[in-house]
């Protein structure tokens, strides 16, 4: 099973945020889209879900042309899209977020055993890491066939992070995640990696390709991955 987007292009207004955009993410497997702010990455995700319409371009999902397939019949086909923020719901508990998804929710705390004493409290009155576990952890009792999550662990200390990345890695989805920079967990892992610089890829490829080609080329993203400098409470973007 692959998601693709076909030279796509995505328009804000008067701004033209994806410039023909192609790129393919197969399952299983993890895809991740680096880039830093006003990069594109988000709208990529944006895009492939049906929360941005495309200006041009094509969106295919199992050979098939869903361009014009609206979000939410792409989510009854199980496409699960985890936004950065106000990826819960606020008002409700912990136990409630949970149950939302599927009653018997021991799995989520298997995932990430510290929900199991948040599960009394507010979703809205959790840090942003702890938000992020709920959020995550919701999406994989979804068993979604395509997971698109941005800044999946915006937040979290460094091993909840690498706990996170290993959940994804793992998983029989297509999933797919953006990231500023590379986490240093997936340098050695089978991941697919796209760069995104001013709405444009201008990298594909294994992510030892990135590291390779940023020593001869200066990739600014992966620059900073051979730096060591991710953790993750990193800013967002």
């Amino acid at each position: 099973m692959t998601i693709s987007l076909r030279h796509a292009r995505v328009r804000y207004g008067p701004l033209e945020a994806l410039h023909g955009v192609t790129l393919a993410a197969p399952a299983p497997g993890l895809t991740v889209l680096l880039g830093r702010n006003g990069s594109g990455r988000t709208t990529v995700l944006r895009a492939l879900a049906g929360a941005v319409p495309l200006s041009g371009g094509a969106v295919v999902w199992d050979g098939t042309d869903v361009t014009r397939v609206p979000a939410h019949e792409r989510a009854r086909r199980g496409l699960c899209l985890v936004p950065e923020r106000q990826a819960v719901f606020g008002s409700l508990t912990v136990r409630e977020n949970l149950e939302l998804t599927t009653p018997a929710y021991d799995r989520a705390l298997e995932a990430y055993p510290p929900l199991e004493s948040l599960l009394p409290r507010r979703a809205g009155t959790l840090s942003g890491g702890e938000q992020r576990m709920l959020a995550l952890s919701r999406a994989l009792l979804s068993r979604a066939r395509v997971l698109l999550v941005d800044e999946p662990v915006q937040g979290m200390s460094p091993a909840v992070a690498t706990r996170t990345y290993e959940l994804l890695a793992a998983s029989e989805a297509c999933v797919v995640v953006a990231e500023q920079r590379l986490p240093p967990v997936l340098r050695d892992r089978p991941a697919l990696v796209y760069e995104l610089r001013r709405g444009a890829v201008v990298f594909s490829g294994e992510a030892r390709e990135l590291r390779a080609s940023a020593s001869g080329a200066g990739s600014a993203s992966a620059e900073e991955d051979r730096s060591g400098r991710w953790s993750g409470s990193r800013p967002s973007g």
